[in-house]
């Protein structure tokens, strides 16, 4: 028998609320979506902000016009669970009332926190040896970023000592919207493992790496599965959504676990290349890893007998939106712009963009680090450069992935999700430059709110196990590598890679 769910899709840019059939026999089914938007508050010392009443807000529209649109009745709905942006910081009194913005995942601001801590001592990497080798002990990663969470929960501590001696709990973006549906504090192991406190041995806080950041453990939630229930949904709650009281909140994951789930990329070896507002490579493995040199490390993923080994790229589809925003003079739709751009040739020309609009993490770790225009000349026209700008992000993404094949064997065939995997150009590009075969799910815009569906699927008892969600997980389409297209792009990639090497100062001297 079937029941339906909603699940939320919490992005850096706005809120998905999409519905699901789900049962034993087809498992997941994609009924509607609607997304609200809400503002990323930039700030000129690195500072990206949100309000987590957006998030609420956004999450209770979306829920009514979805109701509203397929004419679903509240009572119909029988449970609800989330897909989170994750990393975010926000600090919450005993009620569950944020005392400050959500210092969202792209938040650098931390810069001298992590410095303090991190770059004194004997090194490697520019890293403190001894404590280098007291996180891999513990969590099996570093925190290596000035935007990783405990950074920015010192920052706070540092510059706003009111709000900190205020805080109750520290939460990320989806603890904060549970908290707020069921009143209880309780982060999913993915997100606990997103702070770099977790121990992945022992499935608990660690008082060690607590101890030495100056983390206060009393500001750190309870900690569970993703597919267990955090608690019912509160008659408050449910009121503001439009739900009914009492129905199961799933805890859900983080948006680079789900999407993973939701692509059916759970056996060893598979990787998911994922490009929305942000984007990655991650690929399934069944242990724990740090590669300190190209700053990518395994993370606890949703299924707790796997591990997610991620690489991420800070700004990938939201590049694709920039360059349609700043050189569109036509107005053009993305279908428009992507005829438009089809007169180009492989390689554009020989212009290369570089992806890194507001930073970058791997296989670098440079938050002055930003995009370029290369190789321009008086012929160089308006598609060569929209087009460079979707060959850029996929020549990053071939420079992740042969960062994770060094220490990881992959599957042969790619599959790639997010906004723009909706194009066939664009999938086929990524074909080219991987020179790899690329294959789309049904709905891949909807890939993290589909893993969320799923797990509520194994929650429900409908699936054994997440290893079994594969087997529902549909193939859209199969794209395969042009040779000769490829061949441009190999041509590219080297001179691709030294744009970050030779302008490295450069980018220090104007952003730093």
């Amino acid at each position: 028998m079937a029941v339906k769910v909603i699940t939320y899709d919490v992005g850096t840019t706005g809120m998905k609320a999409c519905m699901f059939n789900i049962s034993a026999e087809d498992s997941v089914q994609y009924i509607a979506g609607e997304t609200e938007s809400y503002e990323l508050h930039v700030l000129k010392n690195g500072g990206v902000e949100q309000e987590p009443d957006d998030w609420w807000q956004s999450m209770a529209a979306a829920t009514k016009i979805l109701l509203k649109k397929t004419g679903v009745a509240k009572e119909d709905i029988k449970g609800i669970s989330f897909c989170s942006q994750f990393q975010t910081v926000v600090m919450v009194d005993e009620n569950g009332t944020p005392l400050h913005r959500g210092m969202s995942c792209m938040d650098s601001r931390a810069d001298k926190q992590l410095k303090a801590c991190m770059n004194t001592g004997i090194k490697v990497e520019g890293l403190n040896i001894f404590k280098v080798l007291k996180y891999m002990k513990i969590t099996g990663a570093v925190s290596a970023s000035a935007k990783d969470p405990a950074w920015k929960y010192l920052w706070l501590k540092e510059n706003e000592p009111e709000t900190f001696e205020k805080t109750y709990k520290w939460l990320d973006a989806k603890e904060y919207l549970t908290c707020r549906a069921t009143g209880k504090m309780i982060a999913s192991k993915d997100d606990a493992a997103g702070t770099f406190l977790y121990d992945v041995h022992n499935n608990c806080w660690s008082p060690t790496l607590c101890k030495m950041l100056g983390i206060n453990m009393d500001h750190l939630p309870e900690i569970c599965d993703s597919t267990d229930e955090v608690g019912k949904l509160l008659p408050k709650a449910a009121e503001e959504l439009g739900l009914a009281p009492g129905i199961p909140v799933i805890s859900g994951g983080s948006d680079v676990s789900l999407c993973s789930v939701g692509a059916g990329c759970v056996n060893v070896g598979d990787v998911l290349i994922y490009s929305g507002t942000s984007g990655w490579v991650a690929t399934t493995v069944d242990r724990l890893h740090l590669d300190l040199g190209n700053l990518i490390g395994a993370l606890v993923g949703a299924d707790p007998t796997t591990y997610n080994y991620i690489a991420e790229v800070e700004t990938s589809g939201k590049c694709i939106e920039w360059v349609k925003d700043r050189m569109d003079q036509l107005h053009m739709s993305y279908e428009e712009m992507i005829e438009y751009i089809k007169e180009s040739p492989a390689g554009s020309n020989g212009v290369i963009f570089s992806p890194w609009m507001h930073g970058n993490r791997c296989p670098f770790d440079d938050a002055n680090s930003r995009g370029v225009f290369f190789n321009l000349d008086i012929t160089t026209k308006g598609s060569d450069l929209m087009k460079a700008v979707i060959e850029g992000v996929c020549m990053h993404m071939l420079w992740l992935l042969e960062a994770t094949e060094t220490k990881f064997k992959t599957n042969p065939v790619i599959r790639f999700s997010g906004g723009s995997a909706i194009a066939p150009f664009i999938c086929q590009i990524m074909a080219d430059v991987l020179g790899r075969d690329v294959e789309t799910i049904e709905n891949p815009r909807q890939v993290g709110a589909m893993g969320a569906a799923a797990l509520m699927a194994v929650s429900f008892g409908m699936l054994d196990d997440i290893k079994d969600i594969k087997k529902i997980i549909k193939v859209s389409s199969t794209y395969k590598p042009n040779p000769e297209n490829h061949a441009v792009y190999q041509k590219l990639l080297p001179v691709f890679k030294d744009l970050y090497k030779d302008n490295k100062k450069s980018f220090a001297a104007l952003n730093g």
